[in-house]
């Protein structure tokens, strides 16, 4: 309970946990009222869905920055579209799944990146807009204690939530308004341009960050955050596009086909008639069997 207030509000403000609380008698049921009773220990299951629901909005964010749609988010970034987009094909879903239950991710970095966020970044200077939620000391104290816990214990805390508080700490670093405002999370506040900036800093290793995360990895990690920040980077759009694009939301199991057509088989018009061959093929040209010598 060392910690100044005000680096416990910054933390709080980096990480998209006081945004998110500002909607969270509606967006998370009983958050609210929870946050107003305390102690730190009934706050662990109360903040571990508030930053599940964080999470989730989050990768809406993200999946329609890569392939936007005609949904809420890709109007708050600017790019709204007629046609589906990856609201409509599910694919924040697939992110989820992907990233908690198959993605390689060695638990030391996804732990190192949790620490991080928990300790290396939460003094880094930025602007609290107004508008935040005003919280009583003690809770503040409380909510503080019980993110940075989750935080630091990755066997708590799902990888979906992990990298989701990362972009929300670059979202806020690039723009602090987007601390506030609509959707639960700061980065899908972000206009599309100011997203590009945020996998920017991802991509280039920002300073900070990379000082951040590499003081947390064991050796023989050390110094391997500047590429462990671009794999994620890259990974993050690529699991996007293919989420939207791939059958994953329509697939039957059971019965190994899909139950219906895939939204990102309209976005690529894509026909899987013609793997198969078309009916009108008649042979080969001037009923040729064979390659000829010339």
């Amino acid at each position: 309970m060392g910690t100044p207030q005000v680096d416990r509000r910054f933390f709080l403000t980096r990480v998209g946990v006081l945004g998110a609380l500002a909607a969270a008698g509606t967006a998370v049921p009983g958050v609210a009222r929870a946050v107003t009773t305390g102690p730190a220990d009934p706050l662990v299951g109360v903040v571990s869905k508030l930053l599940a629901e964080l999470a989730r909005d989050t990768l809406n964010g993200l999946a329609v920055f890569v392939v936007p749609g005609p949904d809420g988010y890709s109007r708050t970034q600017g790019t709204p579209r007629s046609e589906p987009g990856a609201m409509e094909a599910k694919t924040p879903d697939f992110l989820i799944e992907s990233l908690d239950n198959y993605v390689p991710m060695p638990d030391q970095i996804a732990a190192a990146v949790g620490r991080a966020l928990a300790n290396g970044l939460a003094d880094v200077p930025i602007v609290v807009p107004n508008g935040l939620p005003l919280i009583p000391n003690a809770l503040l104290a409380d909510l503080d204690d019980v993110i940075k816990l989750l935080l630091r214990n990755d066997s708590a805390l799902p990888l979906s939530a992990v990298i989701a508080l990362l972009l929300n700490t670059q979202a806020v670093r690039v723009d602090p308004s987007s601390a506030v405002g609509p959707h639960l999370s700061p980065f899908s506040r972000l206009s599309f341009a100011k997203k590009a900036e945020v996998f920017e800093l991802l991509e280039h290793a920002d300073p900070q960050l990379v000082k951040a995360i590499d003081a947390e990895l064991p050796e023989p990690l050390k110094g391997t955050v500047s590429g462990i920040l671009q794999f994620i980077a890259g990974a993050l759009l690529e699991f996007s596009a293919f989420g939207t694009f791939c059958e994953w939301s329509t697939f039957d199991a059971d019965k190994l086909t899909v139950s219906k057509r895939p939204v990102g088989w309209d976005l690529a018009k894509y026909d899987p008639g013609s793997m198969d061959g078309w009916d009108e093929f008649k042979g080969y040209y001037q009923g040729r069997q064979k390659v000829s010598a010339r």
